[in-house]
């Protein structure tokens, strides 16, 4: 039998994430011999599964290790437990280590777009399992994959403006050939998140699972867009209530129920099956076709975006990261009006300009 030759870069035992090899389901839901599915398990669950600077390194790792593995037939890309598949990037490491430091961000967000690249260029293809929320920086990472699967509970959105960024890691590229201009331009600015129900209609995934169960049945999200869809939506749940108690109603369901992802893994493994019965050389090349739409803008702007961000982590990264690190709980952004205000006069960007606009000085500067 001839030897294969293994062209993985190094071979890595993992610590910030998880990498396992599952055995590739056939439409019956039994396993196929000899083929896998690779998971790609962001394991951060405290910070709602940020990627640290030592994930990234890795996920760059699992990626290739999983592209070159002949026997994977898909690419599972998610998150521990139900609370998120990802936040971004670790807000902690970004406010202690990185923050007042471009050279140094400079280094990490070179390691950040090979990332976003690593997940482009991976000749299986990639699925986004969305166990819950998909923001900032895991929203970025979500939409390299070529398919999005999400809890009906989980959340899609950025975070960038609010926080002293901009989604140039990927999303400023990608988001809008799933939506359109006037929606990304929205989402990227306003930071308001969509519900998955929403993000299915509007194109930016692929299906949806329910994930609560009550008494043993799965329900729809309870709280799915009950302000805005109170008579649509709510009156299919909760009868012809008004929009107060349908939420109040929806909260109650929520606290009684418990997070089950069966429905979810059961929606990958389909859609996986669909995948196993097609040529593979074939399906690859679809792949890389269209993947091209997503690298046309990621490619051109990857540099220049890294540029511009480590620059940034000395005036607005700055204080927004360490705002929503070191701030009070309930606190955590800036005084936007106070920056603009202090911007108006000419004030430039020192420490008395961060100590007026940070809501961790409050209590010091009353």
């Amino acid at each position: 039998m001839t030897t294969l030759v293994n062209h993985n870069l190094v071979n890595h035992q993992y610590t910030d994430i998880l990498f396992e090899k599952r055995p590739c389901l056939n439409f019956d839901g039994t396993p196929v011999a000899d083929l896998y599915n690779a998971w790609i398990i962001l394991n951060n669950p405290k910070q709602y599964n940020s990627y640290t600077t030592q994930a990234v390194k890795e996920i760059i790792l699992a990626f290739g290790e999983a592209s070159n593995d002949r026997s994977v037939v898909a690419v599972v890309f998610t998150g521990v437990e139900d609370k998120a598949f990802c936040t971004g990037g670790n807000t902690k490491e970004y406010a202690e280590y990185y923050a007042g430091n471009p050279q140094e961000y400079s280094q990490y967000m070179r390691l950040f777009n090979d990332m976003v690249s690593a997940i482009l260029k991976c000749e299986k293809p990639v699925i986004s399992r969305v166990n819950g929320m998909r923001i900032g920086g895991g929203q970025e990472i979500g939409m390299a994959c070529d398919f999005t699967v999400a809890s009906d509970l989980a959340r899609f959105g950025q975070a960038g403006p609010k926080h002293g960024s901009a989604a140039i890691g990927g999303s400023t590229d990608f988001l809008h050939l799933y939506v359109g201009i006037e929606r990304a331009m929205s989402s990227l600015t306003l930071c308001e998140p969509w519900t998955a129900h929403q993000a299915l209609n509007v194109g930016l995934i692929t299906d949806i699972a329910p994930a609560l169960k009550v008494d043993g049945e799965f329900i729809p999200n309870p709280l799915v867009n009950i302000s805005t869809y109170a008579d649509a939506f709510g009156r299919i749940i909760f009868g012809a209530m008004k929009t107060g108690e349908a939420l109040a109603k929806g909260k109650e369901l929520m606290a009684k129920g418990e997070v089950d992802l069966s429905k979810l893994d059961d929606l990958v493994n389909k859609l996986i099956a669909k995948l196993l019965h097609t040529f593979p050389n074939c399906l690859s090349k679809t792949l890389t076709e269209v993947r091209k739409k997503k690298l046309e803008h990621w490619d051109k702007n990857k540099e220049s975006s890294r540029e511009w961000l480590a620059l940034n982590m000395t005036t607005e990264a700055k204080a927004g990261f360490k705002a929503f690190n070191d701030g009070p709980k309930n606190d955590r952004e800036i005084d936007f009006i106070k920056l603009r205000q202090l911007l108006a006069e000419g004030k430039e960007w020192n420490d008395e300009m961060h100590q007026a606009i940070s809501p961790q000085y409050k209590t010091k500067n009353p």
